[in-house]
């Protein structure tokens, strides 16, 4: 499917700013031996990419809002868009050197009430490395490039690998994941964590996972990959079951078989 203008738009910053990020992961290898050198260097090139993205983006939708991980919100204009954006989605791996990191952008609309925001209409997600464009847009599917995406059909846990993130020093309830991580090990084929939340959507979307499961995220880490699993067939949920425009704090991800079964195992492992 031939892209959107808005798409257009998105993929061309996303493309600019990626190609930035692979020069600069060029030189990670070389600034290994300092303790210092490489999280300085890859904080510069996170800003960057945002700076590119920034630009570009703010020239072709003059008067949009933006919701950043680096730059925070920056407030539009009243009643129009706002894109929420990750420019290294993948931080650590990009700083040891691991290629599996990816940019993310998604539009997000103002509620019809004037009341916050409301859904998900647009989203990227951009794997440098790999030159991925994984894109969808609402109500005309999820594509990898031009080739249609479906979230995978898969019906049994046992066949099913399923994806998350870890917690971490400073970051999520080691506690609650390992209850979490408890229930479901034993019900399927195996659980991955590769490092980057936006990638692991885009592979649900793409039937790479089967599932994914996360908590303590932020906007930007899932806006994107919520609409891509979204418009490949698939559902997003909290750990209650409800359906939310962006699933940040809890998100469980699957096609609607394995959803409600990965969401019932999830359950019962947080009430053990």
């Amino acid at each position: 499917m031939a892209l959107s203008g808005l798409m257009r738009v998105m993929e061309k910053a996303a493309r600019k700013a990626g190609g930035r990020l692979r020069r600069d992961f060029g030189e990670i290898e070389h600034l290994q031996v300092s303790r210092k050198g490489p999280a300085d260097f890859v904080s510069k090139a996170d800003q960057h990419a945002e700076r590119t993205l920034w630009d570009e983006l703010r020239a072709a939708r003059p008067g949009w809002g933006f919701l950043m991980e680096e730059g925070g919100e920056i407030a539009g204009e009243e009643g129009k868009p706002r894109f929420i954006i990750d420019p290294l989605d993948g931080t650590s791996n990009f700083l040891h050197g691991i290629p599996h990191f990816a940019i993310s952008i998604a539009v997000q609309e103002p509620r019809l009430d004037g009341k916050g925001w409301g859904e998900i209409t647009a989203a990227l997600v951009y794997q440098p490395v790999t030159d991925e464009s994984f894109w969808a847009e609402k109500a005309r599917g999820a594509w990898l490039q031009d080739r249609r995406l479906r979230v995978s059909s898969r019906r049994h846990l046992d066949e099913s690998l399923i994806a998350t993130g870890i917690p971490f020093a400073g970051r999520g309830d080691s506690a609650e994941w390992t209850r979490i991580y408890g229930a479901l090990a034993p019900q399927v084929a195996g659980i991955r964590r590769f490092g980057a939340a936006s990638l692991d959507l885009a592979w649900v979307a793409a039937g790479r996972f089967d599932g994914f499961w996360e908590s303590a995220l932020a906007p930007w880490d899932t806006a994107a990959g919520c609409l891509l699993v979204r418009e490949a067939g698939g559902v997003v949920s909290d750990w209650r079951g409800v359906s939310q425009p962006v699933c940040d704090a809890q998100v469980l991800a699957a096609n609607d078989s394995l959803h409600s079964k990965l969401h019932k195992a999830l359950v019962g492992g947080l009430k053990s």
